[in-house]
């Protein structure tokens, strides 16, 4: 049978459907074209957000991207490649090394030694209760003198450097101890003697037996130094013993506790069985499976002396081949007398204080308060930690150094960005060399933004001495651009200083762009909502622990601002100081042959008077004042107990005031208050000199119920509802009421200028201002006798010095007003 063949399909599909159906399948395919183009294109979005994002949060932390404008350091500047750059420190020398040997002073009184450490002198700390301590000579180069009361001793401590050979040449420091009181004769005293490296330095050292009776000195070689010695002489005195450690420390942050638990107390049989507190020795731990011992970081010698006594610790370079001889004995005293004399003559001719009528002791005040402010600059290396809104939490800033001064060698022993703006006023005067080399260093610590952090925090010394919750630096928060004021002062005084040396020009130069992107960073972020108007960032308005949210990145912390941040908020002395910054930014592009007419034209607008005052003159005060959200009516209270607690619940025994508002905030002046920002369109000379405001804030400068006191400007009114209020009732006022001296000096230089500007108020300015400079310079001067410090701020009730000491940073420009330089 045959197979039957299976019928072909027929297709009856209409064509015209057909032609639908392939129409129908293009649309489709588009669709899905559409379709994966649109996926495609937010997986694009989406990975260009993400990357932006990252980039977001990178820039808060990558370097400004333009030539640095440190171009030399180090060997390079051969006269201030070492110093004693160590000011947290009573007495400490390194180089201008990223990772320097380090070398130092520790003494004490064993009779005075406690059980857990204390008595031994390290680190400037107010717990020590010096009588004094602080330089009296010192020209930021080439040598100092201090002078430390420890109780009724005298601890006398120099050092002189001594140019030679290829790696920055000798320095020996003396330190002697004497005591007026003949009971106290003999009294022992251990002064301790030590270099130490850090992980990262490159090199070596180790403990020295000398030849001819030499104390135990140290040999090492570093990369900076190469080959060198550190010697001990021991110039008068009697000696009762000697010994010394060499071990591996953990940080020179811990140098101190690895000195004090290294302590023994050994009894000495050839001298009627004495006991001496001595050093061990070697105490190097194990490293490796070999069992071989570490090398050591950090080598000490003890002396054991009775007073008086005097040594000299001398430092000599390996590379130093034609010295004439060491520097000690008779040659160190010649050199020190050399450079003391060259020092009173030269700060004679820079200041001028004998010729002004000073007496001898004036002088020697001014002298010391100068020479602490140079004496405490600082070389620091490290990275800061910073924060932004795109990054995760805090991160690493890039690791570089700065070399600057600090508001005090006890309680701030590292740079503060709106501090050293007014440091360089001083500093400039005496050597404007150092002053640009301070200026450089801070700009090159600007990341990309133009943003640079305002507490520097760097290297273990430095970190070791601020509490963990003010370490990290955001970069929404400014700081005062104190630097444009050490910029106008330079070109008012020294312009033809910076055109005599090309090098001063250069150097401006490569500033500028910094500069103009710090000008810029500004006016981007800390500008208000209205044209013209700039707010300080940084506030908290959700706080209720505070009876007035702070601004710390305004300077003036918990100076009284709106009651209540917002974004209304207009900050009178934040546009004074854009004012002042655009100015000079002015200025210096003239003097460059550069354009700088936007700097003219933001000048001429800020300086607008008209506009200045119909955004911060107060009809009813007839003040200068803020603006924003704001009410008197806030107090703190104990939070009273819940009215029904939940079961089990326990009330704190004592809990914390929080901020009451009793009555709401409205939109208004914040006039009120009267104090230093009311004063800033005056203190930065932005005012007319015929305006009759300015006779207005001469009267309230000498109205006892508001500023004036006999020893100088108190910092808020008497009448300002939150005159030494406290912030919270753990925070006493700080700039609440007493006298701050860099904002004393402003109004000084503020009244020299408007009693020299023609006006109907000259005279009238030269009156309060003789007056007020004659009450702030007696007034230091007086409780620096009666106290032996320079102070932070001082009571304006009774004149006295309080809060830190010594505070040589901008409390020292009571010298530029003893020496009218402004």
């Amino acid at each position: 049978m045959a197979r039957q063949r299976k019928p072909l399909p027929v297709d009856h599909i209409n064509p015209k459907y057909l032609k639908k159906s392939q129409t129908q399948s293009r649309k489709e395919g588009r669709i899905f074209l559409y379709w994966k183009q649109g996926m495609a294109f937010i997986c694009l979005l989406i990975a260009g957000i993400i990357a932006y994002m990252g980039y977001l949060e990178t820039r808060v932390n990558t370097p400004f991207d333009e030539q640095k404008v440190v171009i030399k350091s180090g060997l390079d500047v051969p006269d201030r490649y070492w110093g004693s750059y160590r000011p947290g420190l009573y007495f400490g020398m390194k180089t201008r090394d990223p990772y320097s040997l380090v070398s130092g002073l520790m003494w004490y009184f064993p009779r005075q030694l406690r059980p857990d450490g204390g008595g031994i002198r390290h680190w400037c700390e107010d717990g020590d209760n010096l009588g004094r301590y602080g330089w009296l000579e010192h020209d930021g180069r080439n040598f100092g003198l201090q002078e430390i009361e420890d109780g009724p001793f005298n601890i006398t401590v120099s050092f002189v450097k001594r140019p030679g050979g290829n790696h920055g040449g000798d320095w020996t420091a003396r330190i002697s101890v004497t005591t007026q009181y003949s009971h106290l004769q003999d009294e022992l005293i251990s002064f301790l003697l030590y270099s130490a490296t850090e992980e990262k330095t490159k090199g070596w050292i180790k403990p020295e037996h000398f030849q001819n009776g030499l104390f135990m000195g140290v040999t090492g070689e570093t990369e900076g130094l190469g080959a060198f010695a550190l010697k001990l002489y021991n110039h008068s005195g009697q000696v009762e013993s000697e010994s010394y450690l060499s071990t591996v420390t953990q940080g020179l942050h811990v140098l101190k506790e690895t000195v004090f638990s290294s302590l023994r107390l050994v009894t000495d049989h050839q001298k009627g069985n004495r006991r001496h507190i001595v050093l061990p020795g070697e105490l190097l731990p194990s490293s490796g499976p070999d069992g071989k011992r570490a090398e050591p970081n950090f080598v000490v010698t003890q002396v054991t002396a009775r007073v008086p006594f005097e040594l000299d610790f001398v430092f000599e370079s390996g590379s130093f081949m034609d010295r004439p001889g060491s520097l000690t004995g008779d040659a160190y005293t010649r050199e020190l007398s050399w450079h003391r004399s060259n020092f009173h003559n030269r700060f004679e001719e820079t200041f001028k204080l004998q010729t002004k009528g000073y007496n001898t002791d004036e002088v020697v005040f001014a002298k010391t308060a100068f020479s602490n402010l140079l004496g405490g600059v600082g070389y620091f290396y490290g990275a800061s930690r910073v924060e932004s809104p795109y990054t995760r939490g805090p991160v690493p800033y890039w690791k570089a150094p700065l070399y600057s001064a600090v508001p005090s060698r006890s309680f701030f022993p590292r740079g503060f960005l709106w501090d050293e703006g007014f440091h360089g006023l001083l500093i400039s005067s005496w050597d404007l060399d150092i002053e640009l080399d301070i200026i450089s260093h801070w700009f090159d610590l600007m990341n990309v933004e133009g943003w640079i952090p305002r507490e520097q925090i760097l290297g273990q010394e430095a970190l070791s001495k601020v509490p963990e919750q003010f370490v990290t630096q955001r970069n929404s928060n400014a700081n005062p651009p104190t630097f444009f004021l050490t910029f106008h002062f330079i070109l008012q005084n020294f312009v033809d200083k910076l055109t005599e040396n090309g090098g001063h020009l250069g150097t401006l130069e490569r500033l500028y762009p910094r500069l103009q992107a710090w000008f810029d960073w500004f006016n981007v972020t800390q500008i208000g909502d209205m044209s013209g108007t700039y707010r300080w960032r940084g506030r908290d308005a959700t706080t209720n622990r505070e009876l007035n949210p702070i601004t710390l990145t305004s300077g003036l912390d918990d100076y009284p601002r709106a009651s209540h941040p917002n974004v209304d908020e207009r900050h009178v002395d934040l546009r004074c100081w854009i004012a002042l910054a655009a100015s000079t930014m002015s200025e210096i592009a003239r003097l460059l042959n550069l354009n700088g007419q936007k700097y003219s034209n933001t000048y001429g607008y800020l300086a607008d008077n008209n506009l200045l005052d119909e955004l911060h003159w107060s009809p009813r005060t007839q003040a200068y004042s803020d603006f924003g959200l704001h009410t008197d009516a806030v107090v703190l209270k104990r939070p009273p107990p819940p009215r029904s607690p939940p079961t089990g619940y326990q009330m704190p025994q004592n809990p914390d005031k929080i901020r009451v508002v009793l009555k709401d905030p409205e939109l208004r002046f914040v006039d009120s208050t009267f104090g230093y920002v009311s004063l800033f369109p005056f203190l930065l000379q932005i005012l007319e000199p015929d305006s009759p405001k300015l006779n207005k804030i001469l009267d309230d400068l000498k109205s006892t119920e508001l500023l004036w006191t006999n020893y100088g400007l108190r910092s808020l009114a008497k009448t300002a509802p939150l005159y030494m209020k406290r912030n919270t009732e753990h925070d006493p006022p700080y700039w609440r009421g007493p006298i701050w001296i860099n904002l004393n000096y402003m109004v000084v230089r503020a009244l020299n200028h408007y009693s020299k500007a023609d006006g109907p108020y000259s005279k009238k300015a030269k009156t309060v201002y003789q007056e007020l400079r004659q009450n702030l310079i007696k007034n230091i001067i007086k409780e620096y006798k009666r106290t032996g410090y320079i102070w932070e701020q001082y009571n304006d009730k009774t004149g006295e010095g309080q809060r830190s000491r010594p505070f040589t940073g901008w409390s020292s420009l009571v010298v530029l007003m003893m020496a009218e330089i402004y």
